[in-house]
């Protein structure tokens, strides 16, 4: 059977309309990741590797986070259940703290460090360290329209808790020592800046103007690459849908059209008043930067730590703050199911980039997703902090796996970092307080 054409594109080919501008996804029959360079262009006619850090504050359910075993035999805690398809993709890592984390002995001065080990100033003031999702950012992120992508589902709280900036609970990227990555909170905006060059055609569909460019790429590409390339821009549309409906809908707060077609050219959408709804297109933003290429690092926040999140449509009446220090060891159902919640949010972008192909592998098979918070339960214990890594990591991950390292002499999170770091092609002799890497990951 004849092969389909190759055809050489170079990596910066996007598809332009007026305004917008959307990368193409990978595809068998387009070289869009090489250069000119016979060498570059077998590297780079692999697809990226892509990293995601997903943080939800205030730790988890004492005795309800764990994994004990390997491979699909491996059984999870009441926590992680819906990891459970993922499980020859896992990896549990038990253990790792940060030594600065421990000087404060609360939120923001547990939070602030969380991805870069890095001393946080206390008084107010603003000192933290640049987060290892940057440096990637900074070395990798030159061949993407967005170097990184910071999305958050809860507002920073500017004030301060017992001597130190609620700054620090509310970022987990650090673009540098004194300044936390810009956050993107509203979903729309979020969107823009994927895919727009501009707000000044801001009521036009994304799709709509791109469409003639897409249907030329679509005539020189294989039948399998047109499927591919139907199905993202039909999930760029069922994104880009959403958000509107969810406008039209009063779904949103801020401003509100009082006419059906506003004289304002674009004004804010606002943020989406049902929780799980605003979550999920934060997650599905997420998917489509990676999709489309559009960035490979990407971290969301789910909440603050010292989060004022309320849980409705759980039946939770209690805020998650002060739900967290209502475990006390026993059972607590309301506490459990605000923990699944989040960790549903991890599995569905986990499922998603599953079914994603490409080449032989899948998207989650390209990239590093992990879970993290910054304490392993609300009694502020940060000494063994919750980690969990699905995705193969362009091929140099291996899951299935329960490393403990509680009784090790390297359980620095920052030797994790280091690690990490590798499968991104940062080689660094030492990263915060590591100069270390962990062998196992």
């Amino acid at each position: 059977m004849a092969q389909p054409p190759t055809y050489s594109w170079n990596r910066r080919q996007l598809l332009r309309g007026i305004g917008v501008s959307i990368a193409l996804p990978w595809m068998e029959s387009l070289r869009v990741w090489g250069d000119e360079s016979s060498t570059a262009r077998r590297r780079d006619s692999q697809p990226p590797v892509r990293l995601a850090v997903l943080f939800s504050g205030n730790g988890f359910h004492a005795g309800q986070w764990w994994a004990r075993g390997a491979g699909k035999e491996m059984q999870l805690g009441p926590v992680l259940e819906s990891l459970t398809d993922f499980r020859e993709r896992l990896l549990f890592i038990n253990g790792l703290y940060n030594a600065e984390a421990l000087k404060g002995n609360i939120h923001s001065s547990q939070t602030g460090n969380l991805l870069s080990g890095a001393p946080l100033a206390s008084g107010g003031e603003i000192r933290s360290g640049t987060s290892f999702d940057q440096i990637i950012a900074q070395r990798y992120g030159h061949s993407t329209k967005v170097p990184s992508l910071a999305l958050a589902c809860e507002r920073s709280n500017p004030g301060i808790h017992k001597n130190y900036s609620m700054l620090y609970s509310s970022h987990i990227s650090w673009s540098s020592p004194t300044a936390p990555t810009p956050l993107e909170l509203y979903p729309a905006l979020a969107f823009d800046r994927l895919f727009r060059d501009s707000t000044e055609h801001g009521d036009q569909s994304v799709l709509d103007a791109v469409l003639q460019e897409a249907s030329r790429v679509r005539r020189n590409v294989s039948r399998t690459d047109q499927r591919k390339l139907d199905e993202y821009l039909n999930s760029v549309r069922e994104v880009e849908t959403r958000i509107a409906r969810a406008g039209k809908d009063g779904h949103l707060e801020g401003w509100r059209p009082t006419f059906d077609k506003t004289t304002l050219q674009r004004p804010a959408d606002g943020i989406p008043q049902d929780l799980p709804e605003h979550m999920k297109l934060m997650c599905d933003i997420l998917i489509l930067a990676f999709q489309t290429d559009s960035t490979r690092v990407c971290t969301l926040k789910l909440n603050n730590d010292h989060s004022y999140l309320q849980f409705p449509h759980l039946n939770v009446a209690v805020g998650h703050h002060e739900l967290s220090h209502s475990d006390r060891g026993k059972l607590s159902p309301d506490w459990l199911k605000v923990n699944q919640f989040f960790v549903e949010q991890f599995a569905y972008i986990a499922r998603k980039l599953n079914s994603i192909q490409e080449g032989d592998r899948t998207l989650l098979d390209n990239s590093v997703l992990t879970y993290l918070s910054s304490m392993q339960t609300g009694s502020h214990d940060a000494s063994n902090l919750p980690c969990v890594i699905v995705g193969g990591g362009g091929g140099q991950l291996q899951g299935g796996r329960v490393l403990d390292f509680v009784n090790q002499p390297n359980r620095k999170m920052c030797s994790l970092y280091l690690s990490l770091l590798d499968k991104f092609g940062v080689t660094l002799p030492e990263f915060g307080d590591s100069r270390e890497r962990l062998a196992e990951v």
